[in-house]
């Protein structure tokens, strides 16, 4: 159930780098290893089943999308970790609103939380990474 809401997230962060970074982007499977901001908040679908969605992004995507929205182009890290959060809701929340548009597994979110900065090496069970302006933003599903 979690891998079908992969492919809508997936669609809100291209919406994401395409209507608000306005860069292009390409999307992969798992990048290689990098130190990366990690949030996470989790999902519950109209049928109760329950998955996290993690979002991370590497520093340089996280500063530039920092520039993007508080014209900031040197944020310390409690700033950039606000910007992760704040990002992590907007596309989520936007994948929550093309769910529920497009009748497709509809969900309800909760609040974002920041868990760490590293290597992603949670347990998941579907990933994407997008590159953009430079950087990188994981998207992954595990589900609970």
């Amino acid at each position: 159930m979690g891998l079908s809401m992969l492919p809508t997230i997936l669609q809100a962060a291209e919406n994401f780098c395409i209507h608000q970074i306005g860069l292009p982007h390409t999307t992969t499977g798992l990048s290689d290893k990098k130190r990366t901001l990690i949030a996470y908040l989790d999902i519950e679908t109209k049928s109760g089943s329950k998955h996290r969605a993690y979002l991370g992004c590497d520093n340089v995507l996280i500063q530039y999308i920092a520039e993007i929205f508080l014209g900031e182009e040197n944020s310390d890290e409690e700033t950039l970790t606000d910007m992760l959060l704040e990002t992590t809701n907007m596309i989520i929340g936007s994948a929550k609103v093309i769910a529920e548009s497009s009748d497709i597994n509809p969900f309800t979110i909760s609040t974002p939380h920041f868990l760490i900065e590293d290597y992603f090496t949670m347990p998941y069970d579907g990933i994407h990474t997008v590159q953009v302006a430079n950087g990188e933003m994981m998207i992954a599903i595990k589900a609970l």
